[in-house]
């Protein structure tokens, strides 16, 4: 069984043991235990928001630095729609593009692009009879992730096509190479700019049974500081975006759902919020209309990304007057085209990795099921924290499995019972 490699980290030389993180975490991943914060990987989905909320900036992301940058021969730069957002007063994308070849990329290559090519075979595959409906967008790792740990009867509603981003990695080095027919492809490195340590895991690990075409991670906030550097007003002739607003549209949320041109969608962002919708969605509390679900972990769409510069209201506004003057899409399918290719098509989804059961034998889980209700109703039902455990319900849960071993580890509890002795007393 493959390890998943997690891009979400803890410097324990930093971490005070506060509970921040422990409150924020949606999947209930991280204890407190010797004074310092444990990340369980099992239900780690390197959603960031432990790295944004911690206040001793203990959580790191791992992700690559531009070392070693020249050794490469032919090295593209695959470019996401919320770079664009990160810059002041920014009136021509071509600026961002010329700036990155400044720097010393070879070629670079629009997320935004792709996903024009994205949302056009997605109003296909929403065509197609048969499918599960409604359709959630296999755009954002954290949630597909999310489903995969959580929500197993949901599996079947993932869009089984690549994300934009692995679409224009498997373009880029298709185009390298008809422009440089004597680059071989160990020759190409492909560089990818995240907004969030999601994508650096899905990266890592793949999708299902797919490998990244992408080779090297690096962080938006990283590329940033050295593109202030070189960017001018005055981009070269040979550089031009080839997007629209389709695509840069994809860098917020609900900007996939538009793009498919159909009203019967939902859109939502917030890892907490996309939590409720497929509650909702797996319990079949939803509109029996409802076609396609766009959900972001990060508040704003990937803008919101921990690895981002800029406040995610912010980049959204000017992505909004970035828009504006652009065409609507440069990217369509060919006419009367009526299959999805599959260079963009998923073979095998992910499997289910329930992180819920208590144990692979029923009779046992549902034993310590029933300890965990008792125990439950001896604790004091405040979700405080101070145990290092999430929930009082986490702590009984802790406390069946024997990853802790008294009771009185819980303040408020041994608090109660000593006065409970005096009063007896």
């Amino acid at each position: 069984m493959n390890v998943y490699e997690h891009s979400v980290t803890l410097d324990k030389s930093k971490c005070t043991g506060c509970t921040t993180c422990l409150r924020h975490c949606p999947t209930e991943a991280i204890r407190v235990r010797d004074g310092h914060a444990q990340i369980n990987p099992e239900r780690c989905i390197d959603c960031g928001e432990c790295v944004r909320v911690c206040p001793h900036k203990a959580k790191k992301v791992r992700y690559s630095k531009l070392e070693n940058f020249h050794d490469k021969r032919f090295k593209i730069a695959i470019v996401p729609p919320s770079m664009f957002g990160q810059f002041e007063r920014l009136e021509d994308v071509d600026i961002v593009l010329q700036g990155l070849k400044d720097l010393g990329f070879d070629e670079v290559y629009e997320v935004a692009k792709s996903a024009e090519l994205v949302s056009a075979y997605t109003r296909l595959y929403l065509k197609t009879e048969g499918i599960k409906k409604p359709v959630i967008s296999s755009a954002c790792p954290a949630i597909v992730r999310l489903i995969t740990l959580r929500f197993p009867y949901l599996k079947d509603n993932i869009l089984p096509m690549l994300p934009p981003m692995e679409v224009a990695a498997h373009d880029a080095r298709i185009r390298a190479k008809e422009k440089n027919p004597d680059l071989k492809d160990e020759d190409i490195c492909v560089y990818f700019i995240s907004p969030c340590p999601a994508k650096v895991s899905y990266i890592k690990n793949g999708f299902g049974n797919y490998k990244s075409e992408i080779d090297v991670v690096l962080s938006m906030s990283d590329i940033y500081f050295s593109l202030i550097g070189v960017m001018n007003d005055m981009p070269s002739s040979d550089t031009s975006s080839e997007a629209g607003m389709i695509g840069i549209g994809w860098a917020t949320s609900g900007g996939e759902s538009s793009a498919i041109f159909n009203d019967n969608y939902l859109a939502a962002d917030g890892i907490r919020n996309a939590i409720k919708i497929l509650d909702q969605l797996e319990n079949g509390n939803i509109p029996p209309q409802l076609e396609f679900v766009e959900l972001n972990a990060c508040i704003g769409g990937c803008v919101g990304g921990a690895l981002t510069i800029e406040n995610p209201f912010i980049a959204k506004t000017r992505l909004i007057s970035l828009k504006r003057y652009m065409p609507v899409s440069l990217n369509k399918i060919p006419d009367g085209q009526t299959f999805i290719p599959e260079d963009y098509l998923i073979e095998q989804m992910p499997d289910y990795v329930p992180i819920s059961r208590l144990s692979d034998n029923f009779a046992k889980s549902m034993k310590m099921l029933a300890q965990i209700k008792q125990i439950r109703e001896e604790l004091p039902g405040i979700d405080c924290g101070a145990c290092g455990s999430p929930t009082c319900r986490a702590f009984a849960e802790d406390l069946v499995k024997g990853t802790i071993s008294d009771k009185a580890e819980c303040v408020l509890y041994k608090h109660i019972r000593e006065k409970e002795e005096e009063n007896d007393g």
